[in-house]
């Protein structure tokens, strides 16, 4: 079960229940044999994928390392797998996250900079604010001299319904210090990051 910080959560019943209402609602019977247990699968997947709102990113990005041999280059993370889902339709987007910052004495590890893009992934989104959320989070806790986000989404909510367009995908970044005032440390991050 979710946690959260909303003390007036329904209670996993009440959540079960709403699910047999919607499965009344697109017309099915929530009372035949195949449908039996999956109120309780559905609240079991949304405790999954909507995870996100039991972390919090600063946890994660509080532990770092100063003992990187004078190391002030570059540090990216690119290919981070993400499924979040959208706000407006609570339908999956689906795509790949990459995160660069340039260190001011101090790094954290790797798998932190992916637990981050996970902790506002899963929680329901819009992509331009989650690419905002993971820059800032890293820029606020690490104080790089700068940081580079860029996700690239596929959005079940354009292509399976409304205008049904396939093979689109929506590009978002985030640059802030060097990464944004910098030319060549834009051109370097994203050179880094290029599938070509």
């Amino acid at each position: 079960m979710l946690k959260g910080k909303n003390v007036d959560r329904p209670t996993k019943k009440e959540a079960q229940d709403a699910v047999k209402t919607l499965l009344s609602w697109i017309g099915d019977d929530p009372n035949r044999e195949g449908l039996l247990d999956t109120p309780g699968r559905v609240i079991k997947a949304y405790g999954d994928w909507f995870s996100g709102y039991e972390s919090d990113p600063i946890d994660y990005l509080e532990r770092v390392f100063y003992e990187t041999d004078g190391y002030d280059e570059m540090v990216v993370l690119k290919n981070i797998s993400f499924e979040s889902h959208c706000e407006h339709h609570m339908a999956p987007f689906i795509g790949k996250a990459h995160v660069g910052y340039l260190p001011d004495k101090k790094v954290v590890g790797i798998s932190k900079l992916a637990r981050v893009v996970d902790v506002f992934s899963k929680r329901l989104q819009v992509q331009e604010k989650m690419t905002s959320q993971i820059a800032h989070s890293i820029q606020d806790v690490l104080k790089p001299k700068g940081v580079g986000v860029v996700i690239e989404g596929v959005h079940q909510c354009m292509t399976t319904r409304g205008v049904h367009k396939t093979g689109v995908s929506m590009v978002t970044n985030q640059l802030l210090g060097k990464f944004r005032t910098d030319p060549k440390t834009r051109s370097e991050f994203l050179d880094l990051i290029s599938t070509k």
